[in-house]
């Protein structure tokens, strides 16, 4: 075969073309692993970087405050910061009130609850039970009355204008009342429910959930009702509050019968949660209560670890809070008054569905602390993208003072990873 000159340089530089196509390629492929592979390293700095930004947020944010400024309430005005919402009240019925107004606006029928539960204040076994009752279906506030409704607390009623459940009940009254003090009610669809003791009363107020609900839960808290236990059985509220569960009473030493039938009601399938050491609740009642299904024991070795623990546990059953990172909701109360912790669990229903933690005498400890370093919010490019946090403080600033709600709001309050302030923004 004859080939002309011009057909042989063609072909020359056409394998040319092709030689420095593929060279290219390969050129070109290196250096796209050389680029990806100098991505990776910096992606993996830049990991490295923010794990250790994480952990300087945290670091900071487990520290004590070491300077304060004794003018910061020279001509104060307001009550709440940025951070900080403070029901500033010492009496707990009046709380409650402040609770019921803030919770449920009650402006048109979206935000109007569907029964009012009256709770009698001087028992605070009975009130922390039906706290379970604040739940759907029933979806209303928990009012604090004393041995007689009073007119604020019937002022309020009038105003939320319940709708009723969905058996129609407007006004749950729990604990004994005469029929003069019921009268006051005659307007609202009234259900009573009474008991004679702790445990038993807590049984009726279960029942009566399920009934609301159309079936028994198998999931239950196991609470002490000594007194001496009040400070490690009163943060369940929040979340009987929030969820379906119910909350049932045992002595250190025993269970009581009325707690048994709750328990026997499961058909041996139950999910306990016990809460309190063994020296709340023993290691003997745990052993009687397995004998209904599973036990779980929540433990804090005092008050403010207890509620610290209650808040951070979740399960596989999905029971529990698990509140371990940023972007929630809390409840503040001082150990100095526990009825608050009861009026305030509202707040775990609806708005921010906030869990409830101990202040000790109205001071952060040092376990409290560490807690909140663990949910100190950070922004990487921008703080409006959040996550935030957000307080609720209930009593006055004689129980807790002005500068335990400055550092709580500071410790709530959002940081660049960086750790470089808010940068441009």
């Amino acid at each position: 075969m004859k080939v002309t000159r011009k057909v042989l340089i063609a072909n020359l530089l056409g394998a040319g073309i092709i030689l420095a196509g593929c060279a290219n390629d390969e050129t070109s492929e290196r250096h796209h692993e050389d680029h990806q592979e100098i991505e990776e390293h910096h992606e993996h700095e830049n990991h490295h970087s923010s794990n250790n930004s994480r952990e300087q947020v945290e670091s900071e944010g487990a520290r004590e405050p070491n300077t304060f400024n004794e003018n910061a309430m020279n001509g104060l005005v307001v009550e709440n910061t940025k951070n900080i919402t403070r029901i500033n009240e010492e009496d707990p019925v009046t709380a409650s009130l402040f609770v019921s107004q803030t919770v449920w606006p009650a402006t048109h029928e979206q935000n109007q609850p569907g029964t009012v539960i009256l709770a009698p204040v001087d028992n605070w076994q009975y009130s922390l039970a039906a706290l379970t009752l604040v739940h759907h279906p029933n979806d209303g506030p928990l009012l604090f009355v004393e041995e007689k409704i009073s007119d604020p607390v019937l002022m309020e009623i009038n105003r939320l204008q319940p709708k009723g459940n969905d058996e129609g009940t407007q006004v749950l009254v729990i604990g004994d009342y005469d029929e003069n003090e019921l009268s006051k009610l005659n307007g609202f669809e009234v259900k009573q429910i009474v008991g004679e003791n702790p445990a038993d009363f807590a049984e009726k107020i279960e029942q009566s959930f399920f009934e609301t609900i159309g079936h028994v839960h198998q999931a239950v808290i196991i609470g002490s009702a000594d007194d001496a236990a009040k400070g490690y059985t009163v943060p369940v509220g929040n979340w009987i509050a929030h969820m379906n569960e119910s909350l049932l009473y045992v002595e250190a030493d025993a269970v009581p019968q009325e707690t048994i039938k709750a328990l026997e009601k499961r058909e041996g399938q139950a999910q306990i949660y016990i809460v309190g050491s063994e020296e709340i609740i023993s290691e003997e009642v745990e052993r009687q209560l397995e004998e209904y299904g599973t036990v779980q024991r929540i433990s804090g070795d005092n008050e403010i670890k207890q509620s610290i623990a209650f808040s951070s546990f979740k399960d596989d059953n999905n029971f529990g809070w698990g509140i371990t990172t940023p972007g929630h909701g809390l409840v503040f109360v001082s150990t100095k008054s526990p009825e608050l912790a009861i009026a305030a669990a509202p707040f775990a229903h609806l708005g921010k569905h906030a869990p409830m933690v101990w202040l000790e005498d109205g001071e952060v400890t040092k376990s409290l602390y560490e807690y909140l370093a663990k949910l100190k919010p950070a922004f990487t490019t921008d703080p409006t993208e959040g996550p935030y946090n957000h307080g609720y403080v209930l009593g006055s600033f004689d129980l807790i003072p002005f500068q335990t709600q400055g550092i709580l709001d500071e410790k709530l309050e959002i940081v660049s990873l960086d750790g470089n302030d808010h940068a441009h923004h």
